[in-house]
């Protein structure tokens, strides 16, 4: 995805000491799924109760149209079903999509320009009437509307005619590349090939919205749910929301999610340190408590790990995601490939993963794809330099590089303390360079000017840190937007950092956007993810991982490969 969403996909970097009540217990360190702990000992999940979320961000803009989340999201995905969704199982199982409102993930042409979709039979808003593709069609529409922007930005450029159509408000006629030939069959129609648009279709945009209900801007107040739960209260702007079961909703059309408690509180702008320790108290009406978007510590989870019984409320998760170092060619000395090179031997990782919060919370990287297979990881180290880095043979391609007595760079970071982009990880990477000779400066930036420089064409530095997350598991929504040559936005947000224009990578890309095969597909991805590397255009650092506290009472923990943290469409606490 462009940006890591601020829903699901932050590392929090807290570091404060839990409080642990006698009689909550202790642990020999965080566990991983495959030793999940689903309160299976407390008895088979039921319906009934109330499921709080404690969060520290707030759901903004709770309308489909509005929000840009991936699988579905996580609190929308409860209210908001759209024609596919994620598949809700652990781990890498959890990567495939599967239909939603749809019978199937959607049936291509010959070349994959159009897609057709089928809704099931028996579907119905919160309200009674029937969902119809008509339905589907207008919610995808308004999302074109300049009020509500904010969603994934991919149907404005795959459908045909999307980059002019203004949305339903100012342009009744709709988008003629959606065909709604009956109340249950629906036809899309694409500028060009897209292999992926089964998970495209997971987005919230693709949920339907009744044209008589749309209130503009206002619909996010009280959206008409097509889930398991309707909005009974939304104050603040998603700071405080309330939901209550959709009596209309029927598991009989939705294998997907659950719907075990009857009512889901959810409270935002809440202090992760205060979060942590709430879901580690677990006391009263915490006990049957999660959150969404709140991550351990290095300081919580060493806690944590006294403490068995603690340590077995902690639920572990991977999310498509890489932390990296970034060069711009078009600033010396980056521009020569030897002195890339050289840094890419230097670094450190034993010292970064530590800056990241430890082994627990991050894991070195060699590749730029993540090490999952839907993305298509093919392992690679192009330029090994072990745990700790070489500096011998970073010295010698210096020297090759004209720079036999080392030099000086500048790297630019972020000031935010998220162990990503912050200071912590800036200093490991300075300290790596200077056994092999290389000064590094470091230039710290606040957040909003640090994206802004380093998105920048025009004065985007040399040396940075980066990060990026996919908005689904596959290759390409990770490497087409920092390597395909034609996407290079000159006078906005690029995301190409080295500004790399390669014919045959770009003719790659669009050959792997042809294939409906996923499995091949990914394949493809990972072979060119590996010819990539050889240009030592960035250097992979890691991978974070996501450690989660969730209340005693919680039980059915699912946390998936796609978004990597908790599914809170499966939870009971009863």
């Amino acid at each position: 995805m462009r940006q890591p969403s601020v829903i699901t996909r932050r590392v929090a970097a807290a570091a404060v000491t839990l409080v642990v009540t006698a009689g909550a217990a202790a642990c020999a360190g965080p566990q991983d799924n495959d030793a999940k702990s689903d309160g299976s000992a407390q008895g088979k999940p039921e319906k009934g109760g109330t499921l709080s979320v404690l969060n520290t961000e707030a759901q903004t803009d709770f309308d489909p149209a509005r929000l840009y989340t991936s699988g579905g999201g996580n609190v929308p995905s409860l209210v908001f079903r759209t024609l596919t969704t994620r598949n809700r199982e652990d781990g890498a199982a959890g990567t495939k999509v599967v239909p939603d409102l749809a019978t199937d993930t959607g049936r291509p042409n010959a070349d994959a320009t159009e897609w057709t979709y089928t809704l099931k039979e028996g579907l119905k808003f919160e309200d009674g009437s029937p969902i119809t593709t008509a339905d589907i069609k207008y919610g995808i529409e308004r999302s074109f509307a300049a009020e509500l922007s904010g969603g994934a930005p991919y149907l404005r450029d795959w459908l045909v005619g999307g980059a002019e159509y203004q949305g339903p408000y100012k342009d009744s006629k709709g988008l003629a590349s959606i065909e709604t030939p009956d109340a249950r069959t629906i036809v899309f129609k694409l500028n060009k090939p897209e292999g992926d648009f089964p998970f495209v279709a997971t987005q919230t945009q693709f949920a339907p919205v009744p044209k008589a209900k749309d209130k503009g801007a206002k619909y996010e107040e009280r959206p008409v749910s097509s889930g398991p739960y309707k909005v009974v209260k939304n104050e603040g702007d998603g700071q405080h929301m309330v939901l209550e079961r959709n009596p209309h909703w029927s598991e009989k059309t939705d294998d997907q999610r659950h719907a075990y408690p009857d009512k889901i509180d959810v409270k935002a702008g809440l202090d992760s340190a205060v979060i942590n320790q709430r879901l580690a108290t677990s006391s009263g009406a915490d006990a049957a408590a999660v959150t969404t978007d709140t991550n351990l510590g290095p300081a919580e989870l060493a806690e944590v790990g006294s403490d068995k019984a603690l340590a077995a409320r902690v639920g572990t998760g991977h999310f498509g995601y890489t932390n990296y170092l970034a060069f711009n060619p078009k600033v010396k000395p980056f521009d020569n490939p030897k002195v890339r090179q050289a840094i890419s031997y230097a670094i450190n990782r034993t010292s970064v993963i530590n800056a990241a919060g430890g082994s627990a919370l991050a894991e070195p990287a060699t590749t730029f794809l993540p090490e999952q297979k839907a993305f298509g990881y093919t392992p690679y180290d192009h330029f090994p330099a072990g745990k700790t880095g070489d500096p011998a043979k970073a010295k010698e391609l210096l020297k090759e590089a004209g720079h036999p007595n080392g030099l000086t760079i500048s790297l630019t970071h972020s000031t935010a303390q998220n162990r990503e982009t912050s200071p912590e990880v800036a200093t490991a990477v300075q300290e790596g360079l200077k056994k092999a000779g290389i000064t590094v400066k470091l230039v710290g930036l606040e957040p909003n000017a640090f994206n802004e420089a380093r998105w920048s064409v025009k004065d985007g530095p040399g040396f940075f840190l980066s990060r990026w997350g996919a908005d689904w598991p596959s290759g390409g929504p990770f490497l087409a937007p920092i390597f395909d040559g034609r996407q290079i936005v000159k006078d906005g947000s690029n995301f190409n950092h080295a500004q790399f224009d390669d014919a045959s990578v770009n003719k790659e890309i669009d050959e792997i956007n042809k294939l409906t095969d996923l499995s091949a597909a990914a394949k493809r991805w990972g072979a060119l993810d590996k010819k990539i590397g050889e240009q030592a255009l960035d250097v992979p650092l890691f991978h974070p991982v996501y450690k989660r506290l969730y209340g005693k009472d919680v039980k059915n923990i699912v946390i998936s490969d796609w978004t990597g943290v908790l599914d809170i469409s499966q939870v009971a606490v009863k």
